[in-house]
């Protein structure tokens, strides 16, 4: 089964403010740990909910719906961030801490990128020129990284094992792109070709995300920033999120209340955390489904194009197996008439079979069998 929590992987040189922005992380955490069932596993991970507005709808609803006395917890869809330490110009020599970096780095669904695009006169610069040439350095690395991972690979010779012959030529080809100084991602390969090269976990295919580590005034125009950086290094503005560091400590320390206040006062819409996650998931073409009873309310994160059957097993993997049906209802819908059994009444809640596309948003009921 996909694995259900997002991981990124945050990379970045000395001095990007890569550091402010994952103790800015970790407060976050630590300021859900109290409501969340989640723990850190290492000093370099971070977990934080994804904030989901409607879930506090729903846990309103079903308290009133199902005539409860207290209101069910709420269980946001999570995602870990894990700080990737350690890149140097090297790093895929094993120099500085090469290949601990390398391995942490193979396990993440997506890399995040910090570049620092700040002027702060007290922070040393390491032969950093600007944001773009910052991103080059460590995509080389990487890139340098996947190249040895592709030298290693044996030619497999006159063979008669067709599956061989085939993934060899995939390693020549990818081969031959990094050459060229062409991330693995940006290869046009076959369906068949794909599920090879995935199989090679290789660094430079794993979709990426650029913060542009800016000066709070610089805020207000983020989206000018994002939109003029995506289109000179070549990616999707989706992939690029215009986020203060220090900011983003400050506000970790402020109640939520406070927290709209103050971005309001610096002309940002969002917080910088929470515009990253929202890319996030939609570089990664994740979705979430909902559920809602007493015991909780709650957001499962599935990939975008999963089916109902396929979606049940993030709640349990043996729902897979035993999925009868799904009942399913909008949110709209299951918030404005009041929760399963009105939306019942009304007609607005669908049985869905094993086969049905599962949308964001869904509020879902499983019958699974014994």
């Amino acid at each position: 089964m996909w694995g259900m929590n997002l991981s990124v992987g945050i990379v970045g040189l000395p001095n990007v403010g890569k550091s402010t922005l994952f103790n800015a992380l970790l407060k976050k955490q630590q300021a859900c740990v109290a409501n969340f069932p989640f723990a850190t596993i290492e000093p370099n991970v971070g977990i934080v909910p994804v904030p989901d507005r409607r879930l506090k709808k729903l846990s309103e609803i079903v308290k009133e719906s199902d005539n409860l006395s207290f209101f069910p917890p709420e269980v946001p869809a999570t995602c870990e961030f894990l700080d990737i330490a350690g890149l140097i110009a090297g790093a895929h020599k094993g120099e500085g801490l090469g290949n601990k970096f390398l391995s942490h780095i193979r396990e993440v669904d997506a890399i995040c990128h910090v570049v620092r695009n700040f002027s702060d006169p007290e922070v040393v610069k390491q032969g950093i020129v600007d944001p773009k040439t910052d991103l080059e350095v460590v995509e080389t690395e990487l890139k340098l990284a996947d190249f040895e991972t592709l030298e290693k690979q044996k030619d497999p010779g006159n063979t008669p094992d067709k599956e061989l012959k085939k993934r060899f030529e995939v390693v020549l080809k990818l081969k031959a792109a990094l050459e060229r100084g062409i991330a693995a991602r940006e290869v046009d390969l076959s369906e068949e070709e794909g599920r090879i090269a995935k199989q090679l976990s290789l660094l430079t295919a794993k979709p990426i995300l650029v913060v542009l580590n800016v000066d709070e005034g610089s805020l207000v125009n983020a989206d000018n920033l994002e939109g003029e950086f995506a289109s000179q290094v070549g990616i999707g503005k989706d992939q690029v999120i215009a986020i203060c560091a220090k900011t983003e400590m400050d506000l970790a320390d402020l109640p939520a209340e406070e927290q709209s206040e103050y971005l309001k006062g610096i002309g940002a819409v969002s917080s910088g955390l929470e515009k990253l996650i929202k890319k996030a998931f939609a570089t990664l073409g994740l979705i979430t489904f909902l559920t809602a009873g007493e015991k909780e309310v709650r957001a499962w994160t599935i990939k975008d194009g999963m089916t109902a059957q396929e979606a049940s097993g993030a709640i349990h993997t043996d729902f897979i197996k035993n999925f009868i049906k799904a009942d399913v209802c909008d949110f709209e819908n299951f918030t404005s008439l009041g929760g399963w059994k009105n939306a019942r009444e009304g007609g607005k809640v669908r049985s869905e079979g094993r086969e049905y596309l599962m949308k964001d948003g869904d509020v879902v009921e499983f019958k699974i069998g014994v």
